[in-house]
């Protein structure tokens, strides 16, 4: 063999041997795809705000893949680097029937967590618990916190928002009377579910009277005349409930015209809790909503001396310039939030075991969503968040905002009071 044949020989070993091993090495770097995500009822009343969570999980995925952390104020919380998120998602169209199916249907794709979206949870929270599942939610009923379950919430349940309100309006209260209050709320049993003997008791203590419930369609084909005139009718001082902006819009613009509210010459307040939040409320109404109020209530686009909303806006600005606030709601900011939880419960997971060789949810939820502690979001919630075996409610306290000169302006702070089922 010549020397120009043997060198030849040598060198072709040399180049398959090279090739073999940066082979070998793309293949054990190379990512895997793990899901986060889970149902998203954009079919239904809320599906506006829906899609804005929906947008705020895909943005907030896109920064971490580039970025492999959690958070710009984060940077010692590294994501794998070997991992890609991928948003998974489904529609169940606010329908319980549609509960399960989804859900089967997500887990199916090897989903470790899942997202609540508000729909029948009392279906869907035992099976979680059963797969040991952790998810987020979307909103938050007191049958997820007592007894706590696998659902982590970063919203107030609807009781606590406007206990908070209550609180508020109670340590502003002038008169030597007691105040008087009713339930105005949506005619729907997520309206109904603020009606509980524990808030009633609760308000009882608080020095309250109390005087009845009235209800308003959902949404409404036609002002709620009669139900605000029997609040005046019964002197009502504060009334408060759960209802979409479909419902509170129209009812504070016919209590305006009937001279009802804070400001008008029939004094009376009204509070709401999510999904109707000040800061669209305000966008919506201007001075019309001054004086209306809510309990833990999602930041405003304008509030940007937070990090937490500057960096939501950052995220659309760079990875959905053509949706961007204030056209794209504050749901956005609550699923940049949900997005955030979820991929901190894997990242703490994989610091116990690499996140491709996890097959049980288990896994995640007990060294993931459970070892979660004082979880900042730099104001896109109002305290950081908390999680662990028995405790499934992630805030510590609630901000109180009030549409003030047409703008949603955060009040004060009250504790957040866990008025709960007796389990």
């Amino acid at each position: 063999m010549t020397k120009i044949g043997w060198i030849s020989r040598v060198s072709l070993i040399v180049i398959m041997s090279s090739l073999v091993v940066l082979a070998f090495s793309a293949s054990s770097h190379a990512q895997k795809t793990v899901l986060i995500g889970g149902a998203f009822a954009l079919s239904s009343p809320f599906g506006e705000d829906t899609a804005h969570d929906l947008l705020g999980f895909q943005n907030y995925v896109k920064y971490v893949n580039d970025n492999h952390i959690i958070a710009p104020w984060y940077p010692d919380k590294k994501f794998p680097t070997n991992v890609k998120l991928e948003v998974v998602w489904q529609d169940d169209q606010y329908q319980a029937t549609n509960v399960m199916p989804v859900y089967e249907a997500i887990r199916a794709k090897g989903a470790l967590v899942y997202r609540n979206s508000g729909t029948a949870p009392e279906v869907l929270a035992p099976r979680l618990m059963e797969d040991h599942v952790g998810a987020t939610s979307m909103s938050c009923e007191p049958s997820l916190l007592a007894p706590p379950k696998t659902i982590f919430t970063q919203f107030p349940t609807f009781v606590d928002s406007i206990a908070a309100v209550a609180d508020w309006f109670k340590a502003h209260w002038k008169e030597k009377r007691k105040p008087r209050y009713a339930f105005f709320t949506g005619d729907i049993d997520t309206g109904r579910s603020v009606i509980t003997p524990e808030f009633q008791e609760y308000l009882k203590q608080a020095g309250f009277e109390f005087v009845g419930s009235s209800f308003v369609p959902f949404v409404p084909t036609s002002p709620p005349t009669t139900q605000l005139l029997w609040l005046k009718e019964k002197k009502v001082d504060l009334a408060i409930g759960m209802m979409i902006r479909a419902g509170s819009e129209p009812s504070i613009k016919e209590a305006v015209r009937l001279g009802m509210g804070k400001n008008g010459p029939y004094k009376i307040t009204f509070g709401f809790s999510y999904p109707t939040s000040m800061s669209p409320f305000a966008r919506d109404m201007g001075k019309l909503g001054d004086g209306v109020f809510s309990g833990g209530d999602l930041p405003d686009w304008d509030m940007t001396d937070l990090e937490g909303v500057r960096f939501c806006l950052d995220l659309m600005k760079k990875y959905s310039p053509d949706k961007t606030a204030p056209k794209i709601g504050i749901g956005y900011i609550h699923g940049t939030v949900e997005a955030m939880v979820q991929t901190e419960a894997l990242r703490l997971a994989s610091l116990k075991q690499p996140l491709d060789q996890i097959k049980d949810p288990k896994v995640v939820l007990e060294n993931g969503f459970w070892q979660i502690k004082d979880f900042d979001t730099k104001g896109m919630r109002y305290t950081k968040l908390t999680y662990g075996p028995q405790k499934a409610e992630g805030l510590s306290a609630l901000n109180v905002s009030e549409v003030v000169d047409g703008k949603d302006k955060i009040v004060g702070e009250v504790p957040i009071r866990m008025i709960l089922p007796k389990y």
